[in-house]
């Protein structure tokens, strides 16, 4: 029988716990349950679960919940009680046509990959602050806003969305667990057949309301009205350990590769400045399935075999650094 030695138990470990947490993840974590394990490898990015469950495992108990009181965030009020100077600019990029722009194929602004899917059901955004940068673009239509974020330092993220009516987003969950998603009802159909629910609970959202959630939970959208949704949609940080904000920092950094432009005055992130340039290449094998489907099916597999490897190799290097380190 081979000896075991320390590097081997310790990969060992990190196997069992990363096969546990993404066990934890479907099959008992919170009160959606997933119809198939296809269906969450597809909707859920189960490759983070082990590095979110740290994460998990170190957030403060008032903050473990789908759906999270906004008492306990009291740097938040301050955005509610400008709701309507920030409604007033969202407004006003909106009779702009500048949400129409951003989803245009081939602008900057489409080539998101944290969001892409979304366009199809014709959400669209416009970007404000991203995990360390603030929109040029946000600076110039948006300054009160922009200046009014900018004051919370809990704030990593932040955008205007629009959903138009009759829209939907289908049962997902974010990959990250670096925040908490806060959306802020700007201008609203003001009706409960505009939902969203997390984790099997339903929101309908209010113009001037609020509502904080952890967007790692399951969730989904529907816009059942003649008229468009407009929010505020904000990245606020994890409240969590020492050991939870060591992970996290390394998760934020990550989150910075998926910068997305409004207009050439903003800064790109590489994840998104890679998707620009395969997305070419995934929309011609995206005709080849009409065509041709076993090699479509083959050459889906490459890429997201290709995606799977680079993630690994990411999570890797945070895993081996610390040991070199450490021994």
């Amino acid at each position: 029988m081979p000896e075991l030695n320390l590097p081997t138990i310790i990969i060992s470990l990190i196997v069992l716990y990363s096969l546990a947490s993404i066990s934890y993840v479907f099959a008992f974590r919170g009160q959606y349950r997933h119809p198939n394990f296809k269906h969450y490898m597809r909707k859920c990015w189960p490759i983070f679960a082990p590095l979110n469950c740290i994460l998990y495992m170190s957030t403060k108990k008032r903050a473990r919940k789908a759906i999270l009181d906004l008492e306990d965030f009291p740097e938040l009020q301050v955005v509610q009680q400008n709701w309507e100077t920030i409604r007033d600019e969202a407004l006003a990029l909106k009779s702009e046509q500048a949400f129409e722009s951003t989803k245009e194929k081939g602008s900057l602004g489409y080539y998101d990959v944290g969001f892409r899917t979304f366009f199809k059901y014709g959400w669209s955004k416009f970007y404000l602050k991203w995990y360390g940068y603030t929109h040029h673009s946000a600076r110039r239509h948006c300054p009160k806003t922009v200046a009014l974020i900018s004051q919370i330092p809990q704030v990593k993220g932040a955008m205007f969305t629009l959903l138009p009516p009759g829209s939907k987003l289908t049962p997902h969950s974010d990959p990250f667990a670096c925040s908490f998603r806060y959306h802020l009802g700007l201008e609203t159909p003001n009706d409960d057949n505009c939902w969203i629910n997390v984790d099997e609970q339903t929101y309908a959202w209010r113009d001037g309301e609020a509502l904080l959630f952890d967007e790692t939970y399951v969730h989904h959208v529907a816009n059942n009205t003649d008229k468009h949704r407009l929010i505020l949609m904000l990245d606020v940080a994890r409240p969590m350990g020492p050991l939870g904000r060591m992970f996290n920092f390394v998760y934020c950094q990550l989150m910075r590769f998926t910068l997305v432009p409004n207009d050439s005055t903003d800064k790109r992130g590489m994840a998104n400045a890679v998707f620009a340039k395969v997305t070419p290449f995934l929309n011609r094998s995206k005709q080849l399935k009409q065509t041709n489907i076993r090699l479509y099916k083959v050459l889906k597999l490459i890429f997201n075999s290709l995606l799977i490897a680079i993630l690994l190799a990411v999570i890797a290097l945070i895993i081996f650094i610390p040991y070199r380190l450490l021994f």
